[in-house]
């Protein structure tokens, strides 16, 4: 009987946390590929002049960017990210994105993305 209690109470309390840490935008980046690129999301965004060529000449824009480095994977198997003094970072989209790749070098203050590939 105890144990209906406790397994009702812990739910009812999860539900009410749930809903109070999402009014509160709250985001919980505790994996390796979501840590990553909020440190690339929060810092200056430059574009290389390759970059801004790709994005004016095919169907990327900043929308999808913006969606890769909130969704993306982080290839850290093509990535350099113990790089001095600016780590660089191979991220690629994923469902409809994930034909789009972006090549990322983070330094202290800025992120530039360096070159955008569409296969």
């Amino acid at each position: 009987k105890r144990i209906g209690y406790f397994l009702v109470g812990a739910s009812i309390s999860s539900i009410g946390v749930y809903f109070f840490w999402q009014k509160k935008n709250a985001s919980f980046d505790y994996g390796m590929d979501a840590r990553t690129l909020k440190t690339i999301r929060i810092r200056e965004r430059n574009f290389s002049e390759k970059a801004k060529e790709i994005i004016e000449t095919s169907e990327v824009d900043s929308l999808k960017i913006e969606k890769i480095l909130n969704f993306g994977d982080v290839d850290f198997s093509k990535s350099k990210q113990r790089k001095k003094p600016c780590a660089e970072y191979y991220i690629t989209g994923k469902k409809e994105l994930k034909n789009i790749s972006l090549y990322v070098i983070r330094c202290d203050s800025t992120a530039t993305i360096e070159s955008i590939s569409i296969n």
